[in-house]
């Protein structure tokens, strides 16, 4: 994958296409680490039932997690095509298995829409959905699936214990996060910090038309002291979000975080390339709360 595909904020993404028993799904390459075919597993008693087991892949020790089980699918006794795709989310690697893996498609996100009551039906774990080739991908919220699996991995308001006491009451943010499950965890974490001003959108460009208005009102500097933005979410990506508020002169003077599982060593040049004032990695949510405090001069 080419390394500028979203360093400029092109709205753009490329997928990996796989499929479990008889249904397709897809994985932002940018997770992706690398595809490796089946390795020996060993298994973890007690361990959670989405949970195959573990496997070393060079010097390292992996879970792998059984996409069949986690998608209630079966898998046929003749699948002979078994991958297992380690991704690297929220500065942890983790491996999946899945069946045949096919190709890598460059989408964009305004292609991605919300999921339909039918997909919902995979317990919100699809975060979007998209057609390629007249078929319809599912787009796999893969955080959820480890957060589930493993709850201390996720964002906890507990978290923020141990920060100091300020009045962060009157900071007014605008969050941008397409996940249900984050959005809650977000609300909830922040306002117990002291944030109580905070105003969701489930895409970049809800939250874009909402700061167009309030500075065609006169009245962004009243209602937004911060933009938080996740990376991926349909029809406009963080990054092209935070380019956009950033090549604007008025918006510009708005303090934008990133909070994103795509924060990682190697992906951070992406936000400094688009003028974010800050990226923290989640679930790094005290680290997030410490850096909207110092911009904020809280």
């Amino acid at each position: 994958m080419s390394q500028d595909l979203l360093q400029t904020g092109t709205n753009e993404l490329e997928i990996i296409i796989f499929t479990v028993g008889k249904e397709t799904f897809a994985m932002n390459v940018m997770k992706v680490r690398e595809i490796i075919q089946p390795i020996p597993v060993t298994s973890v008693p007690n361990s959670h039932p989405h949970v195959e087991g573990l496997i070393r892949l060079r010097d390292e020790v992996l879970s792998l997690v059984d996409l069949y089980k986690v998608l209630g699918e079966l898998r046929a006794e003749e699948a002979t095509e078994d991958k297992f795709i380690v991704g690297e989310l929220n500065r942890m690697k983790v491996a999946f298995r899945v069946e045949k893996v096919s190709n890598i498609h460059r989408i964009s996100w305004s292609d991605i829409e919300k999921p339909t009551d039918l997909s919902q039906g995979l317990e919100g774990l699809v975060t979007g959905v998209v057609k390629v080739d007249d078929k319809l991908i599912l787009l796999l919220d893969f955080e959820k699936i480890v957060v589930d699996i493993n709850p201390e991995t996720g964002i906890h308001p507990r978290q923020i214990e141990g920060l100091e006491n300020k009045n962060r009451s009157t900071k007014k943010l605008v969050i941008a996060e397409d996940s249900v499950m984050l959005r809650k965890l977000l609300h909830d974490t922040l306002t117990a910090a002291g944030y109580e001003k905070l105003t969701f959108f489930e895409n970049g460009e809800e939250a874009f038309a909402y700061l167009n208005h309030e500075k065609e009102e006169g009245t962004l500097f009243d209602n937004v002291d911060l933009v938080i933005t996740d990376v991926e979410m349909p029809q406009m990506d963080g990054l092209h979000l935070t380019k956009k508020i950033k090549q604007d002169e008025v918006m510009g003077n708005v303090p934008v975080v990133i909070f994103s599982s795509l924060i990682t060593k190697d992906l951070y040049f992406q936000g400094e390339s688009v003028g974010a004032d800050g990226q923290i990695s989640k679930p790094e949510i005290a680290q997030l709360v410490k850096l909207i405090d110092e911009l904020l001069h809280v």
